[in-house]
């Protein structure tokens, strides 16, 4: 295969399904797309019916454009990240790893337009955020949450309101800011640096107003940017954790035990936001994204610092935090259920905690006047002898 015959592929791969967002080449397997959250087989002209070890790998290796260090990275470690261009189609974040001596990809979609928060219906709590002058602001989920299109918005809304220098670290570039009122240097991973810690020490020295850390992968990725936070920055990043609770956890393990007052200290004095998301399916089609939003206030810095007690967890907290414009995935939940936007299975698959989930719902039935049990009636059982009871025995005597 060269080039010509890898862009015909991806090319023929896009348009063969709408909401695309991820190519999968898998050996054994035809060519497949992910629409809406869902494998699909892609047909070819000529066709490829199963890929063969071969293809895979000649495909993959014309991706990374026989790089030696990413060649070198894939042989040793079993895996690499690059990105790939199609002209005038898209650009590709693009990971190759091995499996059973072959060769797999996947080729994530990245968009070329940059979001803003209003085209993704984001909350306003998002740009509020967005116009923090300091602090960690984390976005956290699962792989294919949306984490870097929310950061793209956010980084969208600082760009259209401030004249600041914003430096960005990423595994790869995905949206390519243009200069407006701020001005962008954009990193990557492996060609620009080649540690988040390394990129993100000289980023300090580099006179930014906004750092963008692809992702806080290690103790001393978290060590600095808190330190970029306490010096004046605003440092965005993403953590691939469920939730804001785990969160604080997760940053916190990273560090040794007589260490751990003191990262709660600093922890509780520069996060200023949490924001947590999930992508489930959305009725008629497509998907929804569900937030759980943490701010920083006095009860969340006291759980930060002294730890989570009975009555003062950080769901706990945020669900009574409405004043501030907080909420949990449980209660967002809800919400979407009540506008019709969800099924009653997926706020069950994707609840937090199943049982709050289960009475929201009956309560939201019952005022809507529907059932909220599937036993339609209870009667007594007439072939039941009353005579042959205990009690009737009991009566007799």
């Amino acid at each position: 295969m060269r080039k010509a015959e890898i862009d015909y592929i991806l090319t023929s791969m896009l348009e063969s399904h709408g909401n695309i967002s991820d190519l999968n080449v898998t050996v054994g397997r035809p060519f497949q797309v992910e629409t809406s959250g869902q494998l699909t087989g892609v047909e070819l002209v000529p066709p490829i019916p199963d890929i063969t070890p071969f293809q895979a790998e000649v495909f993959a290796l014309n991706l990374i454009n026989m790089d030696r260090r990413l060649t070198d990275i894939l042989i040793t470690q079993g895996s690499c990240d690059c990105s790939y261009f199609v002209p005038g189609k898209a650009r590709f974040r693009v990971n190759i790893f091995s499996q059973r001596s072959n060769y797999s990809i996947v080729c994530r979609k990245l968009e070329t337009r940059i979001p803003t928060i209003q085209d993704l219906n984001l909350p306003p709590q998002f740009g509020k955020a967005a116009q923090e002058k300091n602090g960690l602001v984390l976005v956290t989920g699962a792989t294919g949450s949306g984490k870097s299109t929310t950061l793209a918005a956010l980084l969208n809304k600082v760009n259209d309101e401030k004249s600041v220098h914003i430096i960005t670290l990423e595994d790869p570039v995905e949206f390519v800011h243009p200069h407006r009122k701020a001005t962008f240097n954009q990193r990557e991973l492996g060609q620009d640096f080649d540690l988040f810690s390394t990129g993100l020490r000289a980023a300090l020295r580099q006179a930014p107003k906004v750092i963008l850390v692809g992702e806080m992968r290690d103790q001393e990725t978290v060590e600095i940017g808190m330190s970029a936070s306490e010096t004046g920055h605003l440092v965005m990043s993403t953590l691939h954790t469920v939730d804001a609770g785990q969160t604080i956890n997760r940053i916190l393990g990273m560090f040794p035990k007589d260490e751990e007052m003191q990262i709660r200290l600093r922890l509780a004095d520069t996060l200023r936001w949490v924001i947590s998301q999930r992508l489930v399916p959305k009725v008629g089609g497509g998907r929804v994204a569900l937030f759980e939003i943490m701010n920083n206030n006095m009860r969340v810095k006291d759980a930060i610092i002294n730890g989570e007690e009975e009555g003062k967890t950080f769901y706990e907290i945020i669900t009574e935090g409405d004043a501030y414009g907080m909420w949990t995935f449980d209660q967002h939940i809800m919400k979407m259920f009540t506008e019709g936007k969800i099924t009653e299975d997926t706020a069950m698959t994707y609840a937090s905690r199943k049982a709050v989930v289960g009475r929201g719902i009956d309560t939201i039935k019952s005022g809507r006047g529907e059932k909220t049990t599937d036993i339609d009636e209870l009667s007594m059982d007439e072939s039941f002898d009353d005579m042959g009871s205990p009690f009737a025995k009991r009566k007799r005597r």
